[in-house]
């Protein structure tokens, strides 16, 4: 069978022959694939930045945000039928620490994870995949045309899970009883691309107030999204970031999407009293980036405020993730649909590598 595979370390990427995987035990299932999303991570991996392949292996199949169709099941699966549409998660535990013993592998101490597609595991850039039940979130079928965002949508449903958590516990308000911490909080997403617009998609759907923030023009694709989904834009290029709060008042919640690290420092600045500011962002290697720092220490210490870090997510984040996929299609129906810009055959790969624009959202590469 096809798959797209990169050798780690060398600018490149290759369409290769692999064998097709069969089912070895009761547990697993095999999958159709039909759709993986591109994001910054898989370009990175084509442009020899970070990727590690498989023991023993020379090569690495790349992608990890994937749609699958079951085709094959074992005989003790129960959560899926042949038919059912489905997607896998990323990372698989280390098997020594306490978080991956308890499924938890997102929060992995050792650093010994693998994740499909990125770090010593084979991705799902290819015609089949199989893997072990566990690791499988069902998708209804309503909520297939969107179900390729399973993956980004779990990183910022894990953030903004994280961020509840937190500020609950902290913030025990007889007001918050029985509903969401966000719900009616003033928050900043910074960088409204696939994973901005579906940090928005998830706060909005929690009730909360939501600001844009990008460097694109108002009348572009992503902004006009923004607004379609209820929140306001603010470009960057027209107002100082040091301005912000000026502007915008109490600031509850910053949710960074944009991995540019100048940008994730300076919008401390704009985090308001008891605040939390949750970083997804991964920047490239560039030059050192120059703070304040006795003032935005003093900042975090006066105003109480949480500066954290999410990355990956659990199978929890993906399940509620696939949730509030589902209700954002009840609620504004292929408004969510236009996250995905470009959809490009398996052939066309290295088209979709190349595809940036102000207007690119979300490439998704189709294998049906």
């Amino acid at each position: 069978m096809k798959a797209i595979a990169i050798k780690p370390g060398v600018p490149d990427s290759a369409i290769i022959e692999i064998d097709e995987p069969q089912l070895t035990r009761k547990t697993q299932v095999k999958l159709k694939v039909l759709e993986v999303g591109i994001c910054g991570t898989d370009r990175e991996e084509v442009l020899g930045g970070r990727a590690d392949a498989p023991e023993h292996a020379q090569h690495l199949v790349i992608g990890h945000e994937m749609l699958g169709q079951a085709i094959e099941t074992g005989a003790d699966v129960s959560t899926v039928s042949v038919g059912d549409y489905a997607v896998l998660t990323v990372r698989r535990g280390c098997g020594e620490c306490e978080a991956c013993k308890h499924h938890r592998s997102d929060m992995c101490y050792t650093g010994n994870y693998a994740e499909r597609g990125i770090k010593a595991l084979h991705g799902f850039e290819t015609e089949f995949v199989i893997d072990d039940e566990q690791y499988l979130i069902k998708v209804p079928e309503s909520t297939k045309s969107v179900g390729v965002l399973a993956e980004p949508m779990s990183v910022v449903q894990k953030a903004i899970d994280e961020a509840n958590n937190i500020q609950s516990a902290r913030l025990p308000l007889p007001s918050l009883t029985g509903s969401s911490w966000v719900n009616g909080k003033k928050v900043l997403v910074a960088g409204i691309g696939a994973i901005g617009l579906l940090g928005v998609v998830a706060l909005r759907l929690r009730g909360a107030e939501v600001i844009g923030v990008d460097i694109v023009e108002e009348h572009t694709k992503r902004p006009q999204l923004l607004k379609q989904l209820g929140g306001t834009y603010i470009n960057a290029h027209q107002i100082k970031i040091e301005d912000l709060d000026e502007k915008l008042g109490q600031i509850d919640m910053i949710l960074e999407a944009a991995g540019v690290a100048q940008l994730g420092f300076e919008l401390i600045d704009v985090l308001g009293i008891n605040g939390i500011y949750v970083m997804t962002g991964i920047p490239g290697e560039g030059k050192p980036v120059c703070i304040p720092g006795g003032e935005t220490m003093s900042q975090i210490v006066l105003k109480n405020q949480i500066i954290l870090g999410s990355v990956n997510a659990s199978t929890a984040n993906f399940e509620t993730g696939i949730k509030d996929l589902e209700k954002a299609k009840n609620r504004w129906g292929d408004v969510i649909d236009s996250i995905i810009t470009k959809r490009i055959k398996y052939t066309d790969f290295s088209e979709a590598i190349d595809l940036r624009s102000a207007d690119d959202i979300k490439t998704v590469i189709r294998w049906d």
